[in-house]
């Protein structure tokens, strides 16, 4: 199949204080959320610098990705799109296609199947399409990596990285917190996200003979009456300070690709400061970002598509995740 460029799709982030509540409303338009509610998140972003390191991580991620594929002879021009700040998908879609662009393929930055990580998107990508008309390029989308053995190597590596600085003799019985985003039960009720995170923390675990792990959740923002995805990272730690009086916890957000201001916030800071209050010692696996195992995971994920006969590699109980997803899949409640 002949693909003639590579178009990442982001999340988007502000990259100064001037641009944190317009980042804010776009992120939160259509949505029943408190100004209130706004105005804390925004104190989130205040607290560095109003600087989301999201888009200079895409940056690196973009610049890394292609020195690999230019190392191995792919030549296709890389474009950047982000759903809620600059560069916007609709407007990296229309030079696309002033630029001659007929078909591209899509990698989104996040590997996990949710309505927030997949779906959405791929409405995004269909909206700016359609202000186009029969200019839009068809872009098919890379299938999404949570299994894929690079992906698993990559974080096995990282949380290696960190277990070795805990001694030996305490690195067994440490516990192992997998952490990702939070999402609304009645959302999580109508994709794989769950399943598919704890087959990941499964598989790292066990690449990284790490005995102990669960799956814990971060950065939930729905009203207290909406039940979402729990245990919730801080709470969890306190009930291990108070049942079994914990002195270390490895904190691994395998949900998240690179460092988002929920890590950050939500992690390094909210997370950092119960352990500190605790007297626990909070150790945190660095985000794959990018590792060279996750950017050559990239350049497999393309050669893939172009070549229909290829092979999609997996580890673990769970399939590829399909090319195209299905009519139903990923549904948001809200809008069934």
């Amino acid at each position: 199949m002949v693909y003639q460029a590579l178009l990442i799709v982001s999340f988007g982030g502000p990259e100064g204080p001037d641009d944190v509540m317009p980042f804010l409303e776009n992120v939160l338009r259509g949505k029943n959320v408190p100004r209130q509610r706004m105005l804390e998140v925004a104190e989130h972003y205040m607290h560095f610098g109003g600087i989301s390191p999201i888009n200079a991580q895409c940056r690196e991620l973009i610049a890394s990705l292609a020195s690999e594929l230019a190392a191995n002879s792919i030549s296709i021009p890389i474009y950047w799109g982000n759903r809620n700040w600059h560069p916007l998908l609709s407007d990296t879609i229309r030079q696309m296609a002033d630029d001659g662009i007929e078909r591209a393929l899509a990698f989104f930055t996040s590997s996990f199947s949710s309505y927030s990580g997949c779906r959405q998107y791929r409405e995004n990508i269909a909206d700016a399409c359609a202000l186009l008309g029969e200019r839009a390029p068809q872009i098919d989308r890379l299938r999404l990596p949570f299994n894929h053995p690079d992906f698993i190597d990559a974080q096995a590596e990282l949380l290696q990285r960190t277990l070795s600085q805990i001694p030996k003799l305490e690195r067994r019985n440490v516990p192992v917190l997998f952490c990702a985003h939070s999402i609304p039960v009645s959302m999580a009720e109508n994709c794989l996200y769950e399943s598919q995170l704890r087959e990941v923390g499964r598989l790292v675990s066990e690449t990284s003979s790490v005995d102990r792990w669960e799956l814990v959740f971060q950065s939930r923002s729905g009203p207290p009456q909406q039940p979402w995805l729990e245990p919730d990272v801080c709470d969890r730690i306190r009930q291990l300070k108070e049942s079994e009086n914990i002195s270390r916890v490895v904190v691994d957000p395998i949900g998240f690709i690179s460092d988002h201001i929920e890590v950050l916030y939500d992690l390094d800071c909210e997370a950092k400061s119960a352990c500190d209050s605790l007297g626990i010692q909070l150790h945190r696996v660095p985000t794959v970002g990018t590792h060279p195992r996750y950017i050559e995971l990239i350049r497999k994920l393309i050669v893939e598509r172009m070549e229909l006969d290829s092979d999609r590699p997996v580890i673990g109980q769970l399939g590829p995740n399909p090319d195209r997803c299905l009519e139903n899949c990923c549904l948001c409640p809200s809008r069934r």
